[in-house]
């Protein structure tokens, strides 16, 4: 059943959920959080779409707006295939798609550093550095490629938290993608970790599908275009307003920590 959280959880043991603890299985080892990327942690404000639409005019000379020709949840690749055969009238070569990815990628920067609606979402630069006190590893899912995911972070200071992630240069399939972050985050511990030591958190059911499809528990936050009610309908296994409210199944709270520089 959906937990509804309109309120940071209170104490240290309150609202831990047996399906997510501070230890694994094995009983030493903690517990990795799995965080999506664009309306989660950050928004860029239309950097990503304006910078495929500078890259297709770039290289052909077309108007491109991929949110004509995409939906939300889809992974970069899918993205500007689906984009380049709408405008262009036909599939790309693999040179003229390498040419896209780079081109696209070169604009990024551009557009995301000249965002003026760029934002670190509430409560982000709190959590993550609370978590990392906690003792949590934190990974990132996301339908960015892996080099976008960290030109979008790096402009809010927020990639030294993360230490592993599944992206859309891994799989066009979201729960492939979250499956490929569990299995890294097993490198980085060392060792096996057990579905039950992941939590996932993102702001759309599609998110909320990816992490139940690959065995893990999900926060959902209505921190952008999906409110509590539609997030609730989703399935998620926690909605909160937004990451101000901590992370209610981890019962870890924002502002214990200073917020990050």
């Amino acid at each position: 059943m959906t937990q509804t959280h309109s309120k940071p959880p209170v104490g240290r043991g309150a609202g831990v959920d047996a399906k997510v603890s501070a230890t694994s299985t094995s009983g030493d080892l903690r517990a990795a959080v799995l965080f999506d990327i664009d309306g989660t942690l950050i928004v860029t404000d239309g950097a990503g779409a304006r910078s495929w639409e500078l890259a297709f005019a770039d290289l052909w000379g077309v108007e491109a707006d991929i949110t004509d020709y995409s939906d939300t949840g889809m992974t970069d690749p899918e993205v500007g295939r689906r984009t380049f055969e709408a405008v262009m009238g036909r599939s790309p070569g693999a040179p003229e798609f390498a040419r896209l990815l780079e081109r696209r990628m070169h604009y990024l920067s551009q557009t995301v550093a000249e965002s003026s609606g760029y934002r670190v979402l509430p409560g982000v630069e709190e959590l993550l550095p609370r978590l990392v006190e906690e003792g949590y590893v934190l990974g990132l899912v996301t339908g960015n490629l892996e080099a976008a995911a960290h030109v979008k972070l790096a402009r809010g200071g927020l990639n030294r938290y993360f230490s592993f992630g599944g992206y859309g240069s891994d799989s066009a399939d979201r729960v492939e993608v979250t499956r490929t972050a569990m299995r890294r985050g097993s490198v980085v511990f060392g060792r096996g970790v057990p579905p039950a030591a992941f939590l996932a958190v993102g702001d759309t059911p599609n998110d909320v599908e990816a992490a139940h499809a690959a065995g893990i528990a999900c926060v959902a936050v209505a921190s952008h275009k999906y409110g509590m009610e539609q997030l609730e309908k989703s399935g998620a296994d926690w909605v909160i307003p937004s990451l101000e409210h901590g992370l209610p199944p981890l019962a870890v709270q924002v502002g214990q920590v200073p917020k990050a520089r």
